[in-house]
C-alpha cells in the first residue's frame, strides 16, 4: 500500500523546498534508499514540468572506495561530477544510514583529502543550485533517538512536513533584531562564556529550503571577535567518528586550545587548514518538535533552545571571509535539562534557559 506520508514530503520538497519550475533539471542523489521516495520525487519533479535525474549509491561500497581507491579515482569522479552537475538546476540528497559509524575506520589524512578533491562539486552545487539535504528515517536513528522504529518514523515526518511556511514568518522579527545587534554573549553549561561581533554580517532564516527537518536563523561571527570559552553539551559525529565534551577556548576569532573525547583527532580536524580553525557560522535553533540531541547534525543544528557555533568555512549569503574545506555544527543546547544558559545581545537578555524573553520573540517558543 502507498505510504501517503512519501507523496506529502515529496511534495514539500519539489514544490516549496526547491520550488521546481519548468524545464528545470533536478538530481536525486540517492545513498541506501528504496525505491518508493525516490519515485514519489521523479513523478513529482515531472509534474512541475521539470526533469528528475537519479544517482544512487551504496554506504558500504562508498566506505569501500574511500579505503582503497586511488586519490585519481577520486580526480576523475570531482571532474565528472562537476560536468554533470553544471547540467542541474536543483539537486536532492538522500541519506538512509542504518550505520551512522560506516565511514569511521577510514584514516582522517584520506578523507581530509578525498575532501579537498571533491570540494568544487560541492562548491557548485552549494552556490549554484537549489539544493535541499534530508536524511531517512532508519532504526539506527530511532535508537540515537532513544525512541521505537514506529514513533520515530512518525516524529520524522511530523518534522520533516511541518508548516515550514508559518516558522519563515515568525522567524522575521528574530532575523530584524540580529540586524541591529553588535554584541553577543553566550553563557552556558561548564566553562560556557563567550563574546563575539555579529555586527555587518547578513542574517538569514533557515526554513525548509535547504534542510529538512529545519528551523534556524543563522550568520556568522566577525571573523576574528570571538573571545571565551563554550563547551558544547551535544555529541558530534565528524567523518564517521563520535566526538563528545568538545571544548573551545577562542583569542580573537581563533581557536587557541581544543579538547574532546579524543583530543588528537579534533586537532588534526581543525588543523586541516588556517581557515578550520575560525567560526563561519552562529545559529539559533528554532524547531519546536526537536527537543533532544541524537547524534546527526541535521537534526541536533535544529533543536529548540539551542544554539550552534560552527568552526570552518562561512556560507556566501552570510559571509564573514572565513574560508576553509571543513565546516562542523558543533551543538550546546541551552534548556534546563541540559544545564540551562543565556543569550544576550548588546547585554540584553534574548534566550532565557532556551526560551525567548522578548515580547516579540515569543512566538518562537515551542
Amino acid at each position: 500500500m502507498k505510504d501517503v506520508r512519501y507523496t506529502q514530503l515529496a511534495d514539500v520538497l519539489v514544490s516549496y523546498s526547491l520550488n521546481v519550475q519548468k524545464d528545470e533539471s533536478v538530481l536525486i542523489d540517492a545513498m541506501d534508499m528504496s525505491y518508493e521516495i525516490i519515485s514519489e520525487l521523479v513523478q513529482a519533479v515531472t509534474a512541475k514540468g521539470g526533469h528528475a535525474f537519479v544517482k544512487t549509491s551504496s554506504s558500504k561500497v562508498v566506505r569501500a572506495l574511500y579505503l582503497y581507491g586511488s586519490l585519481k579515482t577520486f580526480e576523475i569522479m570531482a571532474e565528472t561530477d562537476l560536468a554533470f552537475m553544471k547540467q542541474m538546476q536543483g539537486y536532492i540528497s538522500l541519506r538512509n544510514y542504518d550505520n551512522s559509524f560506516e565511514f569511521c575506520d577510514v584514516p582522517a589524512e584520506k578523507m581530509m583529502l578525498i575532501r579537498k578533491i571533491m570540494r568544487s562539486v560541492i562548491d557548485w552545487r552549494v552556490k549554484r543550485t537549489k539544493w535541499c539535504v534530508v536524511r531517512w528515517p532508519s532504526s539506527s536513528m530511532a535508537q540515537a533517538a532513544s525512541m521505537s522504529t514506529e514513533a520515530f518514523e512518525d516524529f520524522y515526518f511530523k518534522v520533516c512536513t511541518m508548516d515550514y511556511r508559518r516558522m519563515s514568518e515568525s522567524s522575521k522579527a528574530l532575523v530584524a533584531l540580529m540586524q541591529k545587534t553588535d554584541k553577543v554573549r553566550l553563557v552556558g553549561p561548564g566553562e560556557t562564556d563567550l563574546t563575539f561581533s555579529i555586527k555587518g554580517i547578513p542574517m538569514l532564516s533557515a526554513t525548509g529550503q535547504n534542510n529538512l527537518p529545519d528551523g534556524e536563523v543563522f550568520t556568522a561571527p566577525v571573523r576574528d571577535s570571538a573571545n571565551g570559552v563554550i563547551c558544547y553539551n551535544t555529541p558530534s559525529l565528524y567523518e564517521g567518528k563520535k566526538y563528545e565534551n568538545i571544548r573551545l577556548r577562542f583569542e580573537k576569532g581563533r581557536i587557541v586550545e581544543a579538547t574532546a573525547s579524543d583530543t588528537q583527532a579534533i586537532n588534526s580536524i581543525f588543523d586541516t587548514d588556517e581557515g578550520a580553525r575560525y567560526v563561519g557560522e552562529f545559529a539559533i535553533g528554532l524547531n519546536p518538535h526537536i527537543t533532544d540531541g541524537m547524534c546527526d547534525i541535521l537534526f541536533d543544528e535544529k533543536i529548540t533552545g539551542s544554539i550552534h557555533f560552527t568552526p570552518g568555512s562561512s556560507y556566501d549569503d552570510a559571509s564573514n571571509g572565513n574560508v576553509s574545506s571543513i565546516h562542523w555544527d558543533l551543538v550546546m543546547i541551552q534548556t534546563p535539562k541540559y544545564g540551562g544558559g543565556k543569550i544576550y545581545f548588546d547585554d540584553v537578555l534574548v534566550r532565557d534557559n532556551g526560551l525567548f524573553v522578548i515580547d516579540a520573540l515569543k512566538p518562537l517558543n515551542p
